[in-house]
């Protein structure tokens, strides 16, 4: 990968606190301009000691960090620049208004009062309302928005998404993914860890898992799931069998023989044209079923095996 396709470059990373425990280990990653890519793992992985290194919150012990061409060690202030952060806690100044709290955040960055953009960000996140209203006095939900508001004032090129939708309403949910594929659209990186699996599912063009401080898998979304992913087709037959008939599709025969089951690898139309096929062969050979079922597995299901496998 050449540096103008990758927009985060991530070699060798290495983090041991004080206390002797690893949370990262040589971990090398490489984000795409433009991409939204999902990073999961279980509780205690490393993702957030992860994101926190590439923001500067978390010294590395070793290795390199380049944000947008920019060392994140070396030129600390424009790799900062480039990147906005939503992290999972819901801390700022409580005591101020919307519109000071989201303003003074894109000061921060050296950037000129823009009030133009701060309307878009706060009409974008349904704050606009609010925009007078001191933070204390907004719902959990609202506080989560104006962290979202926050991270997007200084117009940042990588935004990190830490568990952005952990214990928010389901408006705010919509709202969040609505403007995340608006972001995209921009050309803005998007990096988010999320416990909803089925949001990086909907979301991500490329995966990561880490697991124990290590990036386990780095994989294109469609991809993961046609290497990793299966469909189980159960039929239900009219007359029971002694034996599994004999195709070219390998068929498991349940206990009682009365119900076939096969299993696909893959996704989209071969798994179909597969299911398809079978069926085909049944009625060939003249064996009545009265049911289909086919259930295809999820990216949750591919994580939990990963993981698993790893323990």
């Amino acid at each position: 990968m050449t540096q103008t396709d990758s927009v985060i470059s991530i070699q060798k990373l290495n983090k041991t606190y004080k206390g002797g425990y690893q949370a990262l280990k040589s971990i090398d990653l490489d984000i795409r301009r433009g991409e939204i890519f999902a990073l999961l793992g279980p509780n205690g992985a490393g993702k957030t000691t992860l994101i926190g290194v590439v923001c500067g919150l978390v010294r590395m012990t070793g290795g390199t960090v380049i944000a947008d061409g920019h060392d994140i060690t070396r030129d600390f202030r424009k790799a900062r620049a480039k990147i906005g952060l939503v992290p999972q806690e819901l801390a700022t100044d409580m005591f101020e208004t919307v519109w000071h709290t989201v303003s003074f955040s894109r000061g921060l960055f050296g950037m000129a009062p823009n009030p133009q953009h701060i309307e878009r960000v706060l009409k974008d996140l349904s704050l606009w309302d609010k925009k007078d209203n001191k933070i204390a006095t907004l719902s959990g939900g609202m506080k989560r928005r104006v962290l979202i508001a926050k991270a997007l004032s200084h117009e940042p090129k990588i935004l990190f998404l830490d568990e952005p939708t952990a214990g928010v309403d389901v408006e705010l949910r919509r709202d969040m993914w609505n403007l995340v594929g608006r972001l995209r659209d921009q050309g803005v990186t998007i990096i988010l860890t999320t416990h909803y699996i089925e949001e990086a599912e909907m979301m991500a063009d490329r995966i990561g898992v880490i697991n124990k401080g290590e990036i386990v898998l780095v994989e294109d979304k469609h991809a993961l799931m046609r290497k990793l992913g299966q469909t189980r087709v159960t039929i239900g037959l009219k007359e029971k069998r002694d034996a599994p008939p004999n195709l070219d599709q390998p068929l498991e025969l349940s206990g009682d023989g009365m119900t076939l089951t096969l299993t696909l690898h893959g996704e989209g139309d071969a798994e179909d044209t597969g299911v398809a096929d079978v069926l085909k062969d049944l009625m060939a050979a003249g064996i009545d079923f009265k049911t289909v079922h086919a259930e295809r597995s999820s990216l949750e299901d591919i994580f939990v095996g990963l993981v698993e496998t790893r323990q």
